[in-house]
């Protein structure tokens, strides 16, 4: 519960520091309008085709008689267009990140010169950054689309499908929204994917702390665009303390505050239970 408590805390100190760094919210919001209009087409061309995707799909029920085809394919499309919208919920923050990595990974650093401590720079060309983010991405996705298969047959299970599966859905979405975010501060700390599956599994309750709550604010309507740029930056902060990057004090440190709170009003996380 501890680490739960502490995930969350890294996500609202996130949302304080881009609100009092306004510049850099206007400058985080870019990625996340673009991609919000990418996604608005793909969705509202879906909703036009899923009816006739779902009649291309299902040619044996063409002699059913009303109003069970009526049902089936009504059903069918409702069913796509979930899974569409599943899918541009999982998928939103890997592409806002590909899109806008100049921007988050311009926002990243200021966060660290800001908290004090070492700045690290990826020390990478921008094309190469690109395709190392994109390939990272599509191997979490893949993992999260395996995990998702799984889990929709579960779906079907009574009283279990409709209780337990819903909550390890919105776990593992969360999970693999913090790997995403935290991924940007951490390339630039030179740690590779597996490094950073390691750290992130040895504080996954932390992780979920800080992904679940994100992941349930990203259902609501244009919530993703403005919280990104808080978000990239309370990765950046949990990333600082899970390499150890802030284990000395800050340059500056709220007035009354204890040993190893800064001023933003977060600190190193707490101690891993086994």
């Amino acid at each position: 519960m501890r680490d739960l408590a502490g995930g969350f805390r890294y996500l609202l100190a996130g949302q304080r520091w881009v609100l009092r760094h306004g510049r850099w919210l206007g400058f985080g919001l870019l990625p996340g309008l673009v991609s919000l209009v990418l996604y608005a087409g793909a969705l509202i061309g879906l909703g036009h085709g899923a009816d006739d995707l779902a009649a291309w799909a299902t040619p044996f029920a063409d002699g059913w008689s009303s109003p069970w085809l009526g049902l089936f394919r009504n059903f069918l499309t409702a069913l796509v267009f979930c899974l569409g919208l599943f899918l541009s919920v999982i998928t939103f923050t890997a592409v806002t990140l590909l899109i806008g990595q100049p921007f988050y990974e311009s926002l990243s650093e200021q966060v660290d010169r800001t908290e004090g401590g070492e700045v690290p720079e990826s020390g990478l060309p921008l094309w190469l950054e690109l395709w190392v983010s994109a390939r990272d991405s599509v191997k979490a996705l893949g993992r999260l689309l395996l995990y998702g298969i799984v889990l929709f047959a579960l779906g079907f299970i009574p009283l279990i499908g409709q209780t337990v599966v819903p909550v390890l859905g919105f776990c593992v979405s969360g999970y693999f929204l913090s790997q995403e975010l935290t991924a940007v501060a951490l390339q630039r700390r030179k740690m590779e994917l597996p490094e950073r599956l390691v750290l992130l599994r040895s504080r996954r309750t932390l992780v979920l702390g800080f992904g679940v709550p994100l992941v349930l604010a990203f259902l609501v309507p244009l919530a993703a665009v403005f919280l990104m740029p808080g978000a990239v930056a309370g990765a950046t902060l949990m990333a600082r303390d899970l390499t150890g990057a802030d284990e000395a004090p800050s340059a500056q440190t709220g007035a009354g505050a204890g040993p190893g709170i800064t001023a933003g009003g977060f600190g190193p996380p707490p101690p891993a239970y086994s």
